[in-house]
Parts: structure tokens; C-alpha cells; sequence
């Protein structure tokens, strides 16, 4: 058995990192001013296509930025998904808002047929908002994330938005480089879709500044609102003037630096990550107990986790695999726990969430870094079969 572990995801420094950190540092500008971050944030929104983007301390931040300037605050409900990093449900938390959890579609991202069912049978749009009948509380605004990479149904997502008056925050901190392929947001980016996006350059992420984020949108004015919160809100920068609380959210040049490196390679490793599903489906064709899941035929995914699942939801065999993967040095883990089951949240009303539970039962995602040799991922599926023959 090989010694060497095969990590679950790992960065990928292979360009200019090096040289950008060391100019950050010769120029001594190293933390949350200097030229890489306007660099960065303009490279990234010139990617995107969108008019400006600002870069921030994570991808939480990032969604916390946007809650704060669409105006989200206590009381107000937020729709969110069950099946999702805790990180949107913890900054919808921030702001004192009610988060409302909903069910996931086949590809794992938030049911929008769910969403119209509560919008349409447990709610009332007056005076140009949406309010809840039971509780009498505003429905401000949804929360969809892009699981893994794949994709939400934008389309539905945001018609409910404008008849609902809804705003709409998109968490695309999965799916960078990720393009809708059809319906009318054909050809656009993750992220730029919403109100505004946000991405995560967390380690593990296609891209990283080591832990980092950026909002984005097609609302300048937002963007310039949200930069000014993000620096403590400072109106005058020598006499520290604030007319606003803000938050210390701003990224480093330091991170910047590692970011504008880690962008000019993103086009590669976009391809790589294809590469790379495309042989793990071509190997595993024939295991007759699981499979590694399909991305939706609506978008160009970046394919950032590869998710292999159980033909039959059972937990225990789920955990059985897991064990018998980690047994041979080779990291994988399940998804993450319902949110709507997690200690802070039971108190929140979630709709019914089968299909969540069944792929939480189900799914373990495995190896998908974009430095993987083809040994590693002949390694990796050999021993997913021979977990096969062996339980």
C-alpha cells in the first residue's frame, strides 16, 4: 500500500506566486492597501464582466457585506438551502435575520420549485414586499449557492425575485469559472447573475489567496458601498471620520499578490478539472454499488468537487467507505451536515428535505486536486473497487 496520502483538494502554485508575493513584500505594502489588491479585483471583474468587484476577507465576509447593504436585519427571513457549507447560514445569523431552510434539487443546489411553493402558498406581497402569513415577518432575501460546482436554476430563481421583491444574493464561492451555457443568462459567469455574488478563495478552492474572498456585481453603486463597509466605513482617512459601522473585512496585498497569480492560471486549471472528472466517470463506469454524479446540463461547470455516491442511501455503508478509503491514505469526506439539523438552527423552520438527506446519505466526494497524477486517480478508483468487492 502506497505511504503517501492523496489529499481531498490542494493548491496549485505553479505560475507567478512567487514573484508577486516577493513584490508585495519588497514594496512593503503587505497588508490591507497596496496595488495587487485594485489589480486583483480589476483582473477578476474584467474575467467576470462585470464593472467593478471587491476583494475581502473571505467568502463569508463577503456574503456578510452584501446581507448588510441590501439592507437585511433582524427579523427579516432569508431563504436558504439545507445542504450547504454553514458559512451563508452564519452570516444571514449576523445580522440577526431568520433563515428559512429549503431542499435541494438533483444536482445538490437550492429546489426553486420549493421556493415557489412557500413564496406563492405561505406568503403576501404588499406594499411592494413580500411578508410571511404565519409569522407576519419580510421575506427580504434567497441565498442560492452553486454546490460543488454545479449550477442553481437562476432563471426561476430570479423571476421569483422581482415578483416577490426579493434580493437576491448569490453564493458562487464553489463555482468560479463556472459560465451558464442555457435560458437567458446564457454565457454568464456564476456570481453575476444575482443582485450580487460571492466568491471564496479559501485553500481548497480552484483558486486561492490562502483564505480570501471577493463580492461582485453589476451594480457599481454596490460594489462602492460595500468596499466603504468592508474598510471600517471610513469616511475621511486622516481624521478618521465614520458615518457608518463597518468591519475589518478587507483582503491583503499580501493574499492579492498570491490571488492575481492564481487568476492567470485559472483557465488551465478549468481544464484540468474536466480532464480529470471526465476520467474518474470513464473508470468507474462498471462499480456497480456507486458512481460519481453528473454535473447539470444547463451550465459549464468548473467542476470543482468530484462527488462519487452510494446507488442506495445508507449511511453506515457511506461511513464504511470512508474508512476504507482513509485506510489507504487517500482523504475523502461525506458532505457536509443538514444545516437545518445543526444545533444553532433547529429552532428555524425548514421545509421538508428528502432529497438532501438522501445525498447526505449518500455522497462522499474524493480527491480533486488539480495537481492529481493520473496515479493518483487510478489509485484513488481502484480503491473504490475494491471496496465493492470487499463489502
Amino acid at each position: 500500500m502506497p505511504n503517501t496520502t492523496i489529499c481531498l483538494s490542494v493548491p496549485n502554485f505553479s505560475g507567478n506566486e512567487k514573484k508577486y508575493v516577493n513584490e508585495a513584500i519588497d514594496a512593503e505594502w503587505v497588508s490591507t492597501a497596496g496595488a495587487f489588491i485594485s489589480r486583483f479585483e480589476e483582473e477578476m471583474a474584467k474575467t467576470l464582466e462585470v464593472p467593478q468587484a471587491c476583494a475581502c476577507q473571505s467568502g463569508t465576509a463577503g456574503l456578510h457585506l452584501c446581507l448588510r447593504h441590501f439592507g437585511v436585519g433582524a427579523g427579516d427571513i432569508v431563504l436558504v438551502p439545507t445542504l450547504t457549507f454553514i458559512a451563508p447560514i452564519n452570516a444571514v445569523m449576523y445580522q440577526a435575520a431568520t433563515p428559512v431552510f429549503f431542499d435541494c434539487d438533483s444536482h445538490m443546489c437550492m429546489d426553486a420549485g420549493q421556493v415557489e411553493e412557500y413564496l406563492s402558498r405561505e406568503c403576501r406581497v404588499e406594499d411592494g414586499k413580500t411578508v410571511e402569513i404565519s409569522s407576519g415577518k419580510t421575506v427580504k432575501a434567497m441565498l442560492p449557492v452553486h454546490v460543488f460546482g454545479d449550477h442553481c436554476d437562476m432563471d426561476r430563481l430570479m423571476d421569483l425575485a422581482e415578483a416577490y421583491h426579493l434580493y437576491v444574493i448569490e453564493d458562487a464561492t464553489e463555482s468560479v469559472g463556472g459560465v451558464f451555457s442555457k435560458g437567458r443568462y446564457a454565457g454568464l459567469h456564476t456570481g453575476t447573475v444575482g443582485h450580487a455574488g460571492v466568491l471564496s478563495f479559501n485553500g481548497n478552492k480552484i483558486i486561492t489567496t490562502g483564505g480570501g474572498g471577493m463580492v461582485i456585481s453589476r451594480d457599481a453603486a454596490a460594489i462602492e458601498h460595500i468596499r466603504y463597509l468592508s474598510q471600517q466605513a471610513k469616511n475621511d482617512t486622516l481624521y478618521f471620520v465614520h458615518e457608518e459601522y463597518g468591519y475589518n473585512y478587507r483582503m491583503t496585498n499580501l493574499q492579492a499578490a498570491l490571488g492575481l497569480a492564481q487568476l492567470e492560471e485559472l483557465g488551465g486549471f478549468l481544464e484540468t478539472k474536466r480532464r480529470n472528472y471526465d476520467q474518474y466517470c470513464k473508470k468507474l463506469a462498471d462499480c456497480h454499488y456507486g458512481g460519481i454524479l453528473p454535473f447539470g446540463s444547463g451550465a459549464v461547470s468548473n467542476h470543482w468537487f468530484y462527488s462519487f455516491s452510494l446507488r442506495q442511501p445508507d449511511s453506515a455503508r457511506r461511513d464504511r467507505l470512508i474508512r476504507h478509503m482513509t485506510g489507504r491514505n487517500i482523504q475523502v469526506r461525506p458532505i457536509w451536515k443538514l444545516n437545518h439539523t445543526q444545533t444553532p438552527f433547529r429552532r428555524f423552520r425548514a421545509m421538508d428535505c428528502g432529497t438532501a438527506q438522501r445525498f447526505y446519505d449518500s455522497v462522499v466526494n474524493i480527491p480533486c486536486s488539480t495537481n492529481l497524477t493520473d496515479a493518483q486517480i487510478n489509485r484513488v478508483c481502484q480503491a473504490l473497487l475494491a471496496f465493492e468487492a470487499e463489502s
